[in-house]
């Protein structure tokens, strides 16, 4: 089971948007894809999820667009789970251009623990948290500042 997961994607002609490169809304949709793969990969799908009465929901999300993708470039979405609060978790991504390892965008997402079908907010259970391994600030995946620049 991974404590840094990775998605990979190959871009695709319809995630194209008007200036020529990757629309901004796909890289939000490849990071919900990660994080569900990911949890996957811990043990946890949606079946388990509603089984226990509840669902994570995207609470927030901070993007940085670093660099564009293109049509037909290979990607990974690097992602792991940075917190995990009573009833939230934060989960952080950069997505990397696999050819050259160039970091295209980072990112975080604050995810709720909420009730199904009710809504509110639920208490994280420990069997849940005890699935993922927390990676501290100080052990995030790096990139060179030569790869990480714009």
């Amino acid at each position: 089971m991974p404590v840094i997961f990775e998605f990979r994607h190959t871009v695709q002609p319809h995630e194209i948007d008007d200036q020529g490169h990757v629309n901004n809304v796909e890289y939000l949709r490849w990071l919900q894809n990660a994080a569900v793969d990911h949890s996957v990969a811990q043990g946890w799908p949606k079946e388990r999820y509603l089984a226990t009465g509840a669902v994570f929901v995207v609470r927030a999300h901070q993007i940085e667009y670093l660099q564009p993708a293109f049509v037909g470039e290979e990607v990974k979405v690097v992602t792991w789970v940075s917190s995990f609060g009573k009833f939230t978790t934060m989960r952080k991504y950069q997505v990397v251009r696999i050819r050259d390892n160039l970091l295209l965008a980072k990112a975080a997402t604050t995810w709720a623990f909420i009730s199904w079908p009710k809504r509110l907010p639920k208490r994280c259970p420990p069997e849940l948290v005890g699935a993922f391994v927390i990676v501290p600030e100080d052990q995030e995946p790096g990139l060179s500042p030569i790869q990480s620049q714009v």
